[in-house]
C-alpha cells in the first residue's frame, strides 16, 4: 500500500493466529491497530525485526529493549543490535463481541 494514500494511515484490523499472546489476545481474536513508527514501554505493537513481522508487547527497562510474548512458552526477543522498527500499535481487541480499548 502506498504511504501517500490516505487509507494508509487509517486504523486496520488483523486476526490473531496462535497462542503466543494469550491470555490477553487469544487465538482468533481481532485486533485493531494504528500505524506508527514510535512505541513506549508496555505497548502492544506490530513490528518488523530483521525482515520478520511480530505481534508482541514492547518492554524497555533495566533488562533492555525487547519484545515479549505474553505466553511464557515463547522466548523474549532482545532488540539490541537488531534492525527493527515499530509499524503499528494495538488500539482495541474484539473477542466474542466484547471490545477492550487500549490507551497508552
Amino acid at each position: 500500500m502506498n504511504q501517500a494514500d490516505c487509507s494508509y494511515n487509517e486504523p486496520f484490523a488483523l486476526q490473531v493466529l496462535g497462542d503466543s499472546m494469550e491470555p490477553e489476545f487469544p487465538d482468533g481474536c481481532i485486533i485493531v491497530l494504528e500505524r506508527t513508527d514510535r512505541c513506549a514501554h508496555g505497548m502492544y505493537i506490530m513490528t518488523l525485526v530483521e525482515g520478520v513481522r511480530w505481534f508482541r508487547q514492547y518492554l524497555n527497562d533495566e533488562d533492555g529493549e525487547r519484545l515479549v510474548a505474553l505466553n511464557d512458552l515463547y522466548p523474549d526477543i532482545p532488540l539490541e543490535g537488531l534492525d527493527w522498527k515499530p509499524e503499528a500499535v494495538v488500539l482495541q481487541r474484539n473477542l466474542n463481541r466484547k471490545v477492550k480499548h487500549y490507551e497508552y
